[in-house]
């Protein structure tokens, strides 16, 4: 279980394993990310922004990844509101882990969560499945 499951007691809703009613509604997750972020109604979060700097990620890189992301795990019932893990490219094709999200009650904006290098330790080769 990843450390936001963990915060907030929620189990994550994996991409591709769910019933397809769910599996819908995790695309939807990404899906209104992406459209809010096309429309620049998007804020990154002053942690985002802390990793963001630490990893050495431009945010450039992030927003313009999100179109080609590809979904990790969601977290539809996450206490602050809907969010999502995905694996995005930054320009030079390394792996990049952003966890986007929408503050609970609210439908704008989409809000940069955090974003990380991941390690290859902790992920499999694909980056979309932790190692055990």
């Amino acid at each position: 279980m990843s450390q936001l499951a963990e915060d907030v007691g929620a189990e994550p809703v994996f991409a591709g394993l769910g019933a397809g009613h769910m599996a819908r509604f995790v695309i939807d997750t990404l899906k209104r990310i992406q459209a809010l972020v096309l429309l620049g109604e998007v804020r990154i979060s002053l942690h985002g922004y802390d990793e963001l700097a630490a990893d050495e990620i431009p945010v450039r890189d992030v927003i313009a990844g999100l179109s080609q992301a590809t979904i990790v795990e969601d977290y539809p019932t996450y206490g602050k509101g809907p969010c999502v893990l995905v694996l995005q490219r930054d320009s030079e094709g390394q792996p990049v882990h952003v966890v986007w999200g929408i503050v609970f009650g609210r439908t704008t904006p989409a809000v940069l969560v955090t974003a990380y290098r991941p390690d290859p330790r902790k992920w499999d080769e694909s980056w979309r499945r932790r190692r055990t």
